[in-house]
């Protein structure tokens, strides 16, 4: 679909002080979007509509509060977003549409502050930290239980935060053997999840003999760090993929 005339004006304006505004039509007509040079400077000769120049006066206003002055300060009402600022405008005697303080902000890149807090991400990697082997390649079909245990955990949105809960998986019979809740995300979170698991299990008659733990690689803070600790009782390899 081509593009419309005006924005292909303003492209060719960004750019026919170096190639010229022949040469830029002709290009574009090569590329399908076909535009003849006495359209350019027909356009050019027009006076801009009235919806541009109201654009024009909100920009300025606006950026009269989002944008630093000469003391290098802005004004409080740089922290409205765009519904407070439209209102803002109308105390002002500014008649202008919600929608369109809502289209300049979005083009001129202007926020506000939010309240929002930001959500968790668990699959920031540590390039830094040490990475165990992976020893299941993506294949979680396994033949029998105790032989692939797999542990991961998500995030709970509460009034004080952020609440975590990390599971352990046997992948055979997707049996949940081990969980644990928590409000930070370390370390000893998850190794309490898979502590828990090994101790179910032992205490079922089938204990962690040579099965691998899974772990996929997110933040290095929850990898468990699995050595000569006790932290099982039995065989337990690690395992961590991408």
């Amino acid at each position: 679909m081509r593009p419309a005339t005006p924005l292909i004006c303003a492209f060719i304006d960004a750019h026919r002080e170096e190639f010229g505004v022949v040469p830029i039509c002709r290009a574009l007509t090569v590329h399908g979007v076909q535009i003849a040079p006495r359209t350019y400077w027909a356009h050019r000769a027009t006076a801009p509509s009235k919806r541009a120049l109201w654009d024009t006066t909100i920009t300025e206003i606006l950026a009269g509060y989002y944008e630093p002055g000469s003391d290098g300060k802005r004004p409080p009402e740089c922290l409205y977003g765009s519904l407070k600022m439209w209102a803002h405008l109308q105390r002002e005697g500014i008649p202008v549409a919600r929608c369109t303080v809502e289209r300049i902000m979005r083009a001129s890149g202007w926020r506000g502050v939010t309240r929002a807090r930001r959500i968790p991400r668990t699959t920031e990697p540590d390039p830094a930290a040490a990475r165990a082997p992976d020893l299941v390649g993506r294949q979680w079909q396994v033949s029998a239980p105790n032989m692939l245990v797999v542990a991961d955990f998500t995030y709970v949105p509460m009034t004080c935060g952020f609440g975590y809960t990390a599971f352990v998986v046997d992948a055979y019979a997707g049996l949940i053997p081990g969980w644990e809740c928590s409000l930070t995300k370390d370390t000893g979170f998850v190794e309490r999840a898979l502590r828990y698991a090994a101790e179910f299990r032992l205490r079922q008659g089938h204990p962690f003999n040579d099965a691998i733990h899974h772990s996929d690689y997110a933040e290095v803070c929850v990898k468990p760090r699995i050595g000569g600790d006790g932290l099982f009782r039995g065989g337990l390899l690690v395992d961590s993929s991408a």
